[in-house]
């Protein structure tokens, strides 16, 4: 179908229409606690279209090394239809698509978990996703609960694309405005609690002059800590990129919103988390990741310290397992964990902290320590990474 309009010239009317004050709607988005309930499952709006330029953006952004993420001619002669979105950027459109819903009212979010990639994501794709609240905790009615939540992402086949669960922290709705209804879902919940992970891999001599020599399966040992010498310095930068993918957060862009908050979030808009993970995730990636042909996923990922505009952030990696990839003998896999801190160098942390980096931070009291202020990020990941050539 299409319309034909004729169009007039337009005259101005605002000043004949009676101003009624007791006619504002302030429209809210995101969900106390209140209004969090178990099973319930949100279909998020707009969607995400991925192209060249966007990926490639990302990419170089936040400081990838990986040529699969760079270099289309790579990803081809290695099985993939045509250059790959990175990781981090398909997490972190599926995450922001579901703020509006999910985490728009949340005071933190707690953790990442069992966060798992199941398909690659290529120009021309466009995302989806949906969430499922699985539980509600009740802390009391005078202090804020934690919701736990499930969210899939789909392509434009209703594929899979990755899944993952993840904690918010969310306060009563009080005597404060309810928010907008989300519509009504009547489908099906979509994800996999089994998944497979299918890949169209081409083991390949290509480009071997295209990556560091030291970051094949072989490269690597259980107990390697690897310290990652660029730090990166976020600048009010994070207010544009915290839109470019989605999140509708205000605490990562409106400065009156973030000033008028109490306690250690309040003053300048806060870090986009996901974009602290990218930047670390980009800056341990020419030493650890340059042959990882797969993310496989990460879990118990947790932001110990805000960051803000100024910060400086650095990254320390550490080996924890290695094991043969099943059926694919040119790969293995290798579990590792990423630690991130600021205003202080990836060296310089280590000397200060040694081993108490590696211990998780909510661990710390029962252990009769004391929390790390320099760390602002610890999780394990899991990676699919090229063999050499025998």
């Amino acid at each position: 179908m299409s319309i034909s309009l004729a169009l007039t010239e337009q005259t101005e009317i605002a000043a004949d229409v009676a101003v009624d004050v007791e006619r504002a709607k302030y429209p809210q988005y995101g969900r106390y606690l209140d209004e969090l309930d178990p099973g319930q499952v949100f279909e998020h709006p707009r969607g995400f279209t991925f192209d060249t330029t966007n990926m490639l953006d990302f990419a170089r952004t936040y400081m990838q090394t990986n040529p699969l993420y760079l270099n289309s001619e790579y990803a081809t002669e290695h099985g993939f239809t045509s250059l790959l979105a990175s990781p981090q950027m398909v997490f972190n459109v599926v995450l922001s698509l579901g703020v509006q819903n999910d985490s728009e009212k949340a005071i933190a979010n707690l953790g990442y978990y069992q966060v798992q990639f199941l398909r690659p994501v290529y120009a021309g794709d466009t995302l989806r996703a949906y969430t499922r609240v699985l539980e509600r905790k009740d802390r009391g009615a005078d202090k804020p609960g934690i919701a736990r939540i499930r969210t899939v992402g789909v392509n434009q086949r209703d594929e899979v694309v990755l899944q993952y669960e993840r904690k918010i922290m969310v306060a009563w709705r009080g005597d404060r405005r309810p928010t907008t209804p989300a519509p009504a879902f009547t489908g099906t919940f979509p994800g996999d609690d089994a998944p497979t992970l299918s890949l169209p891999l081409k083991a390949t001599q290509y480009g071997s002059g295209l990556t560091g020599p030291n970051t094949y399966f072989e490269d690597f040992n259980v107990g390697d800590i690897i310290v990652h010498a660029n730090g990166r310095t976020i600048t009010e930068e994070h207010l544009t990129q915290t839109y470019l993918v989605g999140n509708s957060h205000p605490l990562h862009f409106d400065r009156v919103y973030s000033s008028g908050l109490s306690g250690k979030m309040s003053g300048d808009p806060i870090v986009y988390g996901g974009l602290v993970f990218a930047w670390l995730d980009g800056l341990a990636s020419r030493d650890v990741t340059e042959h990882a042909v797969w993310e496989l996923g990460f879990t118990e990922g947790y932001h110990t310290q805000p960051a803000i505009a100024g910060d400086t952030v650095a990254a320390i990696t550490r080996i924890l397992k290695l094991e043969d990839a099943p059926g694919a003998a040119d790969y293995g896999v290798v579990t590792m964990q990423l630690i991130g801190v600021k205003n202080i160098s990836a060296a310089a942390a280590l000397e200060k902290h040694g081993a108490d980096l590696f211990i998780k931070e909510d661990s710390k009291r029962g252990l009769g320590m004391d929390k790390i202020s320099d760390k602002i990020f610890e999780i394990e990941r899991r990676l699919l990474i090229k063999r050499r050539v025998r």
